[in-house]
C-alpha cells in the first residue's frame, strides 16, 4: 500500500486539476454563450451583392467618368431611387464603388476585375423557352458586329415591345429591357455581360474584348 501521505498529495492534486478544469468549462461556456448569441448577429449583418446592384454599377459605368447622382441613375435604370441607393450602398460595402461628396463613382479596377472573373458566377444565366422581346448577348449591338447570325434562335429578354423572337434569357432587372430600348451604352454593356455569362467561347472572348474600353 501507499503511504498515507502520497494518497492525501495525489488527491490534493486531482482536487486542483478539478478546481482548474471548472474554470476552464466556465471561460468556455461564456465563449459558447457569446458565439450562440452574437455571432448568428454579426454574419446576419453580412451584404451580399444582388442582380440589381450589377445593373445599377453597369449604368454607371455607362455614364462615363466623374460622379453621377441617384436620381439620374433611377431614371436610367427605371428603378426606383430607394432601390438604386440600396443597390449602391451594397456595391459601397462590396469596394466597388466610392462616394465622392455624396455622390456614387465607380472604382474600375475592382469592378473589372468582378464582371470579367466573379459575376458570371454570381449571376449565371437562367434561360427559359421561346418569346418576343429584346436582342441581347451576341445578337445585340456591338457585338453583333463581329458574331455572325446562326440558325438558332437569338437571345433575348422577354419584353412585350419586343420585335424580336428568340430564347428567353432572364435580364439582371425586369427593367432591363425597356432600359435597354432607351439608352444604346446601356444596352451594350448590359448586352456584353450576358455574353460573358452565357455566350459560347468565341462569343466570350469578343465580349471581353469590346468591355475593356470602358474601363480606360
Amino acid at each position: 500500500m501507499r503511504p498515507r501521505i502520497a494518497l492525501l498529495a495525489d488527491a490534493s492534486f486531482a482536487i486542483r486539476e478539478m478546481r482548474m478544469a471548472a474554470r476552464q468549462l466556465g471561460i468556455m461556456g461564456l465563449h459558447s454563450h457569446f458565439w450562440k448569441r452574437e455571432m448568428p448577429a454579426l454574419s446576419n449583418r453580412q451584404s451580399a451583392l444582388k442582380p440589381q446592384d450589377l445593373y445599377v454599377l453597369l449604368a454607371l459605368l455607362s455614364r462615363g467618368s466623374g460622379s453621377h447622382n441617384y436620381q439620374g441613375l433611377a431614371d436610367q435604370t427605371g428603378m426606383a431611387v430607394s432601390a438604386v441607393h440600396a443597390s449602391l450602398k451594397r456595391a459601397v460595402a462590396a469596394r466597388l464603388v466610392s462616394l465622392q461628396e455624396r455622390r456614387p463613382v465607380v472604382l474600375k479596377a475592382p469592378l473589372r476585375e468582378f464582371l470579367i472573373h466573379g459575376a458570371k458566377y454570381a449571376f449565371a444565366p437562367v434561360w427559359g423557352p421561346l418569346a418576343r422581346g429584346v436582342p441581347t448577348g451576341y445578337a445585340a449591338a456591338p457585338l453583333n458586329t463581329r458574331i455572325a447570325p446562326s440558325g438558332d434562335p437569338p437571345p433575348v429578354w422577354p419584353y412585350a415591345k419586343g420585335t424580336v423572337r428568340g430564347l428567353s434569357l432572364a435580364p439582371l432587372y425586369p427593367a432591363v429591357p425597356g432600359a435597354a430600348l432607351r439608352d444604346e451604352k446601356l444596352h451594350a454593356l448590359l448586352s456584353l455581360f450576358d455574353a460573358v455569362r452565357a455566350g459560347q467561347a468565341r462569343e466570350r472572348e469578343a465580349a471581353l474584348q469590346l468591355i475593356e474600353p470602358y474601363f480606360e
